[in-house]
C-alpha cells in the first residue's frame, strides 16, 4: 500500500522514520559490544518517537556524510548531536533544541601553553570532521596551528592520550564524561575559557530533517515540549548527566 508522506512524496504506507547518526561519540551516541545503539541521543529519540507515534529505525553514517545522505534521502532525521547553526540552517530545517553546552580545549595537566595564537602555535590540534569544533579551531588557529581531522572521536582520544596531538577541542560535556572521567583520561584537564560564541557553537543540538519536512519537524517539536513537560527528559537526562544538560 502506498501513502503520502510528510514532504508530499509517495512511499511504502509502513516505511519508518530513518534516524541517523554516526554512533561515535559516547556518552551522546554509540553502539555496544553487540551493534545496539546505546546513549543519550538514543534514549531520548526512542522517547520522541514513542510520544510522536512514529516507527524509528536507525541508520548509520559518517559524521560527514550526515547531511549529504540525508538531502539525497538515505535518511530522513539527524539524530547525532548535530548543533544550530546560521551555515547548516542554509541546507537543513532544524527542529527545538533538545540540549545545549559549551566547546572547551583539552591537554596534558602538564601542557604548559595558553590557548591563543601564541601558545597554539605550532601546536597539534585535535577534532572531528566537519563539526562546528573543526569549523571553530581552522579558522580561529589554521594559521598557526596544526589541525588533525579525524571521522570519530574516539580516534581523537586516542591520538591525544598516544602523543601524537598537543589538545583536542570539542563539546564540553561529551570530553569530560567520554575522556576526563574516564581511566583513559587521567592527567588530562581543560585548558582556556569555555567557547560559546553562537557564531560557532550555536544554538543548541537538534534534529536536523530537508527543508520540505515541515510536518515531521512539528511532531517531533510537539514531542519534545511534551517529554520535557511529563519528566520523561529529566527522568533520561539523570542517567547520563549530574547537571541540566538542556541549558539555557
Amino acid at each position: 500500500m502506498l501513502a503520502t508522506t510528510l514532504t508530499g512524496q509517495v512511499q511504502a504506507a509502513d516505511r519508518p522514520v530513518r534516524l541517523a547518526s554516526d554512533f561515535t561519540y559516547p556518552p551522546f551516541n554509540y553502539k555496544d559490544a553487540e551493534g545496539t545503539p546505546k546513549g543519550f541521543d538514543i534514549e531520548i529519540a526512542d522517547a520522541l518517537c514513542q510520544e510522536a507515534k512514529l516507527k524509528c529505525e536507525w541508520v548509520t553514517q559518517s559524521w560527514d556524510g550526515l547531511i549529504p545522505s540525508l538531502l539525497a534521502r538515505k535518511s530522513d532525521a539527524i539524530m547525532a548531536s548535530m548543533r544550530i547553526t546560521d551555515e547548516r540552517k542554509k541546507r537543513v530545517l532544524f527542529t527545538d533544541k533538545y540540549y545545549q553546552t559549551p566547546a572547551r580545549f583539552v591537554a596534558r595537566e602538564d601542557a604548559g601553553f595558553q590557548i591563543d595564537s601564541a601558545g597554539l602555535d605550532g601546536k597539534r590540534i585535535g577534532v572531528q570532521l566537519g563539526t562546528i569544533h573543526d569549523r571553530y579551531v581552522t579558522d580561529m588557529y589554521g594559521d598557526v596551528a596544526k589541525i588533525q581531522r579525524y571521522t570519530g572521536q574516539d580516534e581523537v582520544y586516542l591520538d591525544l592520550t598516544s602523543g601524537r596531538l598537543d589538545a583536542a577541542f570539542g563539546n564540553s560535556d561529551q570530553l569530560a564524561l567520554a575522556f576526563l572521567d574516564k581511566e583513559q583520561g587521567e592527567g588530562f584537564q581543560f585548558v582556556g575559557e569555555a567557547v560559546t560564541d553562537k557564531a560557532y557553537i550555536g544554538e543548541g543540538t537538534a534534529l536536523a530533517l530537508r527543508k520540505t519536512d515541515q510536518q515531521l519537524a512539528d511532531k517531533f517539536n510537539k514531542a519534545i515540549k511534551t517529554i520535557r513537560e511529563n519528566g520523561t527528559y529529566d527522568r533520561i537526562a539523570s542517567q547520563y548527566f549530574k547537571f541540566d544538560i538542556y541549558g539555557d
